[in-house]
């Protein structure tokens, strides 16, 4: 481990929260861990299309999650826990939840479905402003961004999406992830390409607050959750999941710290 890394994890166990659930939103019961995976459950317009007959904010859960808490586990001194697979690893969070803002890390998936209230958008821009960090994923081509502006700019609407440099810390601050590569979903990598609809191009963009923090950290057309998901399948490739972990760590080391 680098002297760079050893400090991260030193600062991300000095600060981070334990976790308390209240009005039913969570997975499982209390885990008095350093850090829970937070997933966000938001309000859908009519084009959502759910995943196994849910919500599609439940995309790749909880395989996800379970490999997500693994990997982690695995790269840093992070307390995860050792829980069950089938969900107990993880937190389900709405945004009207008073627990929302003990979860200094929150995920999103499949955000250009995402249909926030007025309500959900002002909880949200609370969270963020207060020092909350939300990662986006899952979501491909100029209609799903559209789909995910058009919710984004109700929780911001004075407040630009810029390109993530190079330079940026959260790629650099436990792994050195400045690549531009595109992490594929297990759809698009058994058809033998990459991207979906008219997504060829991955990017990484970002929000921040007055004071140079990131905020928002938007992957948009690539798939680090189904990397995360498919972690022990053969038919994935392990440099992909290995890139997602890598991209895992960064960010949660970056919202523990910042």
């Amino acid at each position: 481990m680098t002297v760079k890394a050893g400090l991260a994890i030193l600062a991300i166990t000095a600060l981070a929260l334990t976790a308390r659930g209240q009005n039913g939103s969570r997975v499982g019961g209390p885990t008095g861990h350093e850090f829970d995976f937070a997933r966000l459950m938001y309000s859908e317009g009519a084009w959502g299309r759910g995943y196994r007959g849910r919500g599609t904010w439940t995309t790749d859960f909880p395989e996800a999650e379970y490999f997500f808490h693994k990997g982690v586990s695995r790269l840093t001194r992070v307390q995860m826990g050792e829980e069950g697979y089938m969900g107990d690893h993880g937190v389900v969070i709405e945004l009207q939840d008073d627990a929302l803002f003990d979860y200094p890390w929150l995920y999103a998936v499949e955000v250009g479905y995402w249909s926030l209230s007025e309500l959900e958008a002002a909880r949200l821009r609370e969270y963020l402003l207060r020092g909350g960090f939300l990662m986006v994923d899952d979501f491909h081509g100029t209609s799903q961004w559209l789909g995910f502006l058009d919710s984004m700019t109700r929780v911001f609407p004075d407040r630009p999406i810029v390109d993530i440099e190079d330079s940026h810390e959260i790629l650099h601050v436990v792994y050195e992830v400045d690549e531009r590569i595109q992490v594929p979903g297990i759809g698009p990598i058994m058809r033998g390409i990459t991207y979906e609809q008219d997504g060829t191009v991955p990017v990484w963009r970002g929000i921040y607050d007055d004071d140079g923090r990131l905020m928002v950290m938007i992957n948009h057309n690539m798939d680090l959750g189904d990397a995360w998901e498919h972690a022990d399948d053969p038919s994935y490739p392990q440099e992909m999941t290995t890139l997602a972990l890598h991209f895992a760590v960064n960010y949660v080391v970056y919202a523990m710290t910042h």
